[in-house]
C-alpha cells in the first residue's frame, strides 16, 4: 500500500489515502473525490489529469515522456513539478507522496 496525501488547489483541504502498487494515481485520486477528470483513461489524449507533485516527491518519479511533455504544455497552472496523474503507478518509493491540484481543477461532476 501506498499513502498518499491529496491538498486542494487552495491549501485548505487535504485527503490521506491508501493505494496499491502499480494502481495510477489517477485511479486513485477519482476514487477519493478529487477533482480530475481523467477523461481519456489514460491514454495520453487530454491533459485533464494534471497534478503539481511535491518537490521532494517529484524526484523520485521516473522522467516524464516527450508525449506527457507535449500535453502538460497544453494544461493550465502548470509549474516545474507538474505531472499528468494518468503516467504516476504507485511503488513503495512513492510512499507518503504529496500532490497538489492545480487551480481550476474539475472533475465530470463538477467538484
Amino acid at each position: 500500500m501506498t499513502k498518499v496525501l491529496f491538498i486542494s488547489a487552495d491549501g485548505e483541504k487535504r485527503s490521506e489515502v491508501h493505494g496499491t502498487d502499480g494502481q495510477r494515481l489517477l485511479e486513485v485520486a477519482q476514487a477519493d473525490g478529487q477533482p480530475l477528470e481523467g477523461t481519456c483513461e489514460g491514454q495520453m489524449a487530454c491533459s485533464t489529469c494534471h497534478v503539481i507533485v511535491d518537490t521532494a516527491d517529484f524526484a523520485k518519479l521516473p522522467r516524464a515522456s516527450e508525449m506527457e511533455e507535449d500535453l502538460l504544455d497544453l494544461a493550465s497552472h502548470v509549474t516545474r513539478t507538474s505531472r499528468l496523474a494518468c503516467q504516476i503507478h504507485l511503488t513503495d518509493a512513492l510512499d507518503c507522496l504529496t500532490v497538489r491540484m492545480p487551480p481550476g481543477a474539475r472533475n465530470m461532476q463538477g467538484r
